[in-house]
Formats: structure tokens, C-alpha cells, sequence
């Protein structure tokens, strides 16, 4: 395991042991969960939602039966969305050790809900164990679930895969307003205090809360985060989606309606984020057939992103995992409390 300390980059495996706070769960307090339903209709963000309809035999054959615009891959088009409701779930966890009417540090993760996944519970199980050894802060803990399906055309991939600030402007004005009235707790201000999280696309979106809005969050934790072009529908201004993170569009410049696209962090003044991800040496690698356009590999999409983080002097820690798939959850189950310590290194409460 890479030091809680250390930044850079760290190769893991191919074993993956459970980290030793797994087994000490049943030795502490459990902090309370609450949980209650948002619906679209009553959104302002996010309304309407949009429904993709896809064959029976393909949960996302959306994707695989539509095409790329004429001389360009990286513009998927698509017929089979049209709006629709959604409906999801939100989980708070309050630590047994909170102070009612105090502004808590918090964490707001993706992919959460009854339809979340992996690691939903266990984070919470491991936060009872890192704060009642006082490793972590009393922190409240936010698991979002997503709009539904998953990939181009559905509410996931619109909320998660588009490159801009509106997934994080409306966790702030539509959903944090509602964990403090339903869970009964203040959250700080503070954006040292405030840190995200996610899985694959929600992963991207966690890294996107802060990079669009630093002045709301300075951490960020991610498994497999899709750092590649997903995004829909395709946008001029960002043609290559999240894989302009970090490196150039790769597109054809000549393409009607699409212009060249620089990458993002080498092209911006480094800005207060700590990142710590991680992807899995058998992650994912051009899933969707029809977008050949060299911007949809796992792996490779993060190697470019630790390395420009590494140019520009970011705080991050990037763990390849060996004989590990796409949100391995083994490579979770050992690194989870290494990565919450070190994503929380340095935090001092401002009481704001």
C-alpha cells in the first residue's frame, strides 16, 4: 500500500487483501443514516430528465446501434433519447460523534441510493471506524443517486459525463438544502472541508465538482473515473469530453461543426485540488464500437492525468491496480480507509 502521506504515482497487487478497518466495524458505533427521494419534477436543474429507449437484449444498445457524425468519432449520434422523469434516492450518514448545530466537514459521493454502487454501505462502515479513532473528522457523508440508466443519452451520463459545473451547482442549490433539513445537520462552508467521490462516470463528475467549482470543493476521491470522451450530447467548446482534461482532443478538426480542443489542466493555472484515484490494470477500453476515436481507454486516461498533475505541482495520488477490473472491488475493499486518510490529510476546521 502507498503511504497515507505520499503523493505520486504506485502500483498495486495483483492481490488485494481487505484493509484491517473492515474487520473492526462491529467494534465501534454506527452513525445513523437518513434517506429520502428527489424527484425530477420538482428539480429545477435537471427537469425534465431524459429516457433512453433501449432494445431488451442490450441495456445499452443505444449506444451500439447509433453513429458517429460523418467524419467524426467523437460526435456519437443518437435518436433514441427523449425526455422523462426520474426519480432517486439520497443517504446521509451522520457519525455518532457529530455535534448538532455545528458545521460539519462533508463528503459527497455518486452512484449512491438503493440503486448505488459499490462501495455505498462500506464507506460508511469505514468512516465509523476511521473517526472513532480519530483518523478522520466527524464528517457527514452523501451518497446521490443518479438519474437513472447509464452511458450516452440517459440521465447518468447527461448529470455525470457532461464536462461543466452544472452536476456540482446542483448538489449545492437543490441537494445539500434538503440533507440539512432531512438529516438535521449544518454543513461547512468551507471548501478545504468539502470533498467528492464517485465510481467510473461519477467519478469524472467528482473530479468536474471541483475543477469547475474550486471555490465549493478542494477534494476528491475516485475508482475508475471515466476520464474519457462520454460525454452527450457533443459540445464545440469541449469536443473530447472529460478526456480534455488532460489531453488534446483527438478529433478530426476538419469535421463539420467541431473545432480542436486544447487540454484543460496543462492549459489552467494550478488550482487547490488534492485527487486521489484509481484505475485497474484490466479497466475498460473502447466499449462502444461505433466511437473509435482514440479517446476511450481507462487506463491510459489516467496515466495522462497523473501525468499532468504531476507537471503542474497538483497534490495526487494515483494507484494502478493489478489483476483489477473496472471499479475492482477488492482494490476497494484495500485501499478505501488509505484513500479517505489521505484525501483528508491536512484538514484543520475552520468552524465555518
Amino acid at each position: 500500500m502507498p503511504p497515507d502521506t505520499a503523493n505520486g504515482n504506485f502500483v498495486l497487487g495483483p492481490t488485494h487483501p481487505f484493509a484491517p478497518e473492515f474487520a473492526m466495524t462491529a467494534n465501534v458505533p454506527s452513525g445513523r443514516i437518513v434517506s429520502f427521494t428527489m424527484e425530477s419534477g420538482h428539480s429545477v436543474l435537471f427537469n425534465p430528465g431524459i429516457v433512453r429507449d433501449d432494445p431488451d437484449n442490450c441495456p445499452n444498445g443505444a449506444i451500439y446501434t447509433s453513429r458517429s457524425a460523418p467524419g467524426d468519432p467523437s460526435n456519437l449520434r443518437l435518436t433514441e433519447s427523449h425526455s422523462g422523469p426520474w426519480i432517486r434516492q439520497v443517504d446521509v450518514y451522520v457519525p455518532v460523534q457529530y455535534k448538532p448545530g455545528t458545521r460539519a466537514p462533508f463528503l459527497v459521493f455518486g452512484d449512491g441510493g438503493t440503486d448505488g454502487i459499490y462501495p455505498g454501505r462500506d464507506l460508511f462502515a469505514v468512516l465509523d471506524v476511521l473517526i472513532a479513532s480519530h483518523r478522520l473528522p466527524p464528517l457527514i457523508a452523501i451518497g446521490i443517486g443518479s438519474g437513472g440508466q447509464d452511458a450516452q443519452g440517459s440521465e447518468r451520463g447527461r448529470e455525470y459525463d457532461t464536462v461543466s459545473g452544472t452536476y456540482a451547482e446542483w448538489v449545492e442549490r437543490e441537494v445539500l438544502p434538503l440533507v440539512q433539513q432531512h438529516a438535521g445537520v449544518a454543513l461547512t462552508h468551507d471548501p478545504d472541508g468539502r470533498a467528492t467521490m464517485g465510481i467510473s462516470s461519477s467519478g469524472g463528475a467528482a473530479f468536474g465538482m471541483a475543477w469547475f467549482h474550486p471555490e465549493l470543493y478542494h477534494r476528491v476521491l475516485a475508482y475508475s473515473p471515466t476520464l474519457t470522451n462520454q460525454q452527450w450530447p457533443h459540445a464545440d467548446g469541449i469536443p473530447g469530453g472529460a478526456w480534455q482534461y488532460h489531453s488534446p482532443w483527438a478529433g478530426n478538426p476538419t469535421a463539420t461543426g467541431s473545432q480542436p480542443g486544447t487540454a484543460l489542466i496543462p492549459n489552467t493555472p494550478r488550482k487547490p485540488i488534492r485527487f486521489w484515484f484509481e484505475a485497474g490494470d484490466r479497466d475498460l477500453f473502447y466499449p462502444a464500437p461505433a466511437m473509435p476515436d482514440g479517446m476511450h481507454d481507462w487506463v491510459l486516461a489516467s496515466e495522462n492525468m497523473a501525468r499532468v498533475l504531476s507537471e503542474k505541482g497538483y497534490d495526487y495520488q494515483f494507484v494502478l491496480s493489478r489483476n483489477a477490473g473496472h471499479v475492482d472491488g477488492p482494490t476497494i475493499e484495500q485501499t478505501l480507509p488509505e484513500a479517505l486518510l489521505w484525501l483528508w490529510q491536512n484538514y484543520t476546521p475552520r468552524g465555518n
